[in-house]
C-alpha cells in the first residue's frame, strides 16, 4: 500500500464514522423529540408526563453535547495525523530527548494523553455542571472536582508512566515477537487491575461503608446463599457526592469480589426490589459475562498488537498519517489515533452481545426472585435516572449496551 492510498482510507473511515454517529445521533434527538408528549403505554401507569418529558429533554441535551464533541474529536484526530500536531510534539521532544529513546516515547506519548484530556476537560465541565446540573442530577462541588482530578493525575503519573514506559521497552528488546511479549504484559495489568481496584483504588474516590441494615442484609445473604455465591462484603458507596444517579455493581475477581450499592439506590428502592437488581448482577457472573468479556479483550488487544507488530515497519502507515519520526512510540500514538475510525463499525455487534447478557441476566433474576420486583425497579431507575423510554431503534442498535426499557419489561412480564 502507498502512503497516499493509506492516507484517502484513514481520511474515508474516519469521515464516514463521524457522518454516521452523526447521523444516528440526530435520529435519536428527533425520534425522542417526536415522542416527548406521549407516555408509552407500558409505563403510563408508573411514569408520568413530567418525567417523561425530562427524560426526553435529558437525552436531547446529551445529545446535541455530543455532536459538538464529535466534530471537536474529528478536528482533534485529523489535527495532530494529517495536520502534522503530532510530528509537531515529536520534533520539539527531540530537542529534550534522543530521538526513539525511551524518555522520547514516554514523553511524546504522555503529551498525546493530556492534549486529549484538555480536549475532553470543556465537554466534561459541560456534561457535569450544565447539564447533569440543569436536570437536578449533579452533586460535585468545584472543590471535589478538582480534587478528583488530581487523583486521576497522580494515578497516572504514578501508574500510568511506568505502565508505558515498561510497554515501550518490551517493544524495543523483545525482538519479532515483541506484540506477544507486550500483550502478555498489558492483559496481565488488566487482570491485576481488576483484583486491586476494590480495595486500593476505588476507596481514593469514594468512600465504601459496610451494609448496615440488616433486615436487608439478611435478605440479600439468603440470595447469595441460593445463588451460591461468594462475596468478600456487601458495600454502600457515597455516590450521592457526586450524583444522584443510582446504580449497584460488583467489583473484582475471585475472592476479591465485592457487592457495592450506591446509596440513592437504596434510598429510592424497596428491599425486595433491591433484592431484584441483585439477583440480575448475580445472573451477569452465573452466566460467566465478565469471563466472556475479559476473554474477548483479550483477543481483541492480541489482534491490536499483533497489528501494530505488522504496520510498525510500513513507511506507508507513518507518512500517511502525516508523521516522518517512526519508532515505536510513534506507531503506538498512531494506532491510537487511528484505529476507532477502522473499528467503528463493530460497535453493534458488541453493543447487540451486550444486549443479549443484559437479557440472560434478566431470566436469571426472574427465576431468583420475583419478576415483577425488577420491573417495578427498573421502572423506577428509568424515572429516577431520566432514561428515555422512546430511544430511535437505529441509534440504540448501534449504541445501548442494554435493551430498550420497553423491550426489556415486556420480556420480563411474559410468562416464557
Amino acid at each position: 500500500m502507498t502512503a497516499v492510498a493509506f492516507s484517502l482510507l484513514f481520511v474515508c473511515a474516519l469521515l464516514t464514522g463521524a457522518a454516521l454517529k452523526a447521523v444516528l445521533m440526530l435520529r435519536q434527538i428527533r425520534h425522542v423529540r417526536m415522542q416527548r408528549n406521549t407516555v408509552p403505554p407500558a409505563f403510563a401507569d408508573s411514569i408520568s408526563l413530567s418525567a417523561h418529558q425530562k427524560a426526553a429533554d435529558y437525552t436531547q441535551a446529551r445529545m446535541r453535547l455530543g455532536l459538538a464533541e464529535l466534530a471537536v474529536s474529528l478536528l482533534f484526530v485529523l489535527g495532530l495525523t494529517l495536520g502534522g500536531g503530532l510530528q509537531a510534539i515529536a520534533d520539539a521532544w527531540q530537542a529534550v530527548f534522543p530521538a526513539n529513546s525511551l524518555a522520547h516515547g514516554i514523553a511524546l506519548l504522555a503529551t498525546l494523553g493530556v492534549l486529549s484530556w484538555l480536549v475532553d476537560l470543556p465537554f466534561s465541565l459541560a456534561r457535569i455542571f450544565g447539564i447533569e446540573k440543569r436536570f437536578g442530577f449533579n452533586r460535585i462541588t468545584p472543590k471535589l472536582f478538582a480534587a478528583d482530578t488530581a487523583r486521576e493525575m497522580l494515578l497516572a503519573v504514578v501508574l500510568g508512566l511506568p505502565i508505558l514506559a515498561t510497554v515501550l521497552w518490551l517493544m524495543g528488546a523483545m525482538g519479532e515477537r515483541w506484540w506477544l511479549w507486550v500483550w502478555a504484559f498489558w492483559f496481565g495489568v488488566n487482570l491485576l487491575a481488576l483484583l486491586i481496584w476494590p480495595t486500593f483504588i476505588a476507596p481514593l474516590f469514594n468512600t465504601f461503608t459496610p451494609l448496615t441494615d440488616e433486615a436487608l442484609r439478611r435478605r440479600i445473604e439468603g440470595l447469595l446463599e441460593r445463588c451460591g455465591f461468594r462475596s468478600r462484603g456487601l458495600y454502600v458507596m457515597d455516590g450521592s457526592r457526586r450524583s444522584a444517579h443510582s446504580n449497584a455493581y460488583f467489583t473484582g475477581l475471585g475472592a476479591a469480589k465485592r457487592i457495592v450499592f450506591f446509596d440513592t439506590l437504596l434510598d429510592k428502592l424497596t428491599p425486595q426490589e433491591v433484592e431484584a437488581v441483585l439477583a440480575h448482577e448475580l445472573g451477569h457472573f452465573r452466566h460467566r459475562h465478565v469471563l466472556k468479556r475479559l476473554a474477548a479483550m483479550g483477543a481483541g488487544s492480541l489482534a491490536v498488537f499483533a497489528l501494530l507488530g505488522l504496520l510498525i515497519e510500513q513507511p506507508w502507515f507513518y507518512a500517511g498519517l502525516g508523521v516522518s519520526t517512526t519508532g515505536t512510540a510513534m506507531a503506538l500514538a498512531l494506532l491510537v489515533l487511528a484505529l476507532p475510525a477502522f473499528t467503528f463499525a463493530f460497535a453493534p455487534l458488541m453493543s447487540y452481545w451486550s444486549r443479549v447478557h443484559e437479557f440472560e441476566a434478566d431470566r436469571y433474576a426472574a427465576q431468583h426472585t420475583r419478576a415483577a420486583d425488577l420491573v417495578s425497579a427498573l421502572v423506577k431507575l428509568y424515572r429516577d435516572n431520566a432514561a428515555t423510554l422512546t430511544p430511535d431503534p437505529l441509534y440504540s442498535g448501534f449504541f445501548d449496551s442494554h435493551p430498550p426499557a420497553a423491550i426489556r419489561v415486556a420480556r420480563l412480564q411474559s410468562p416464557t
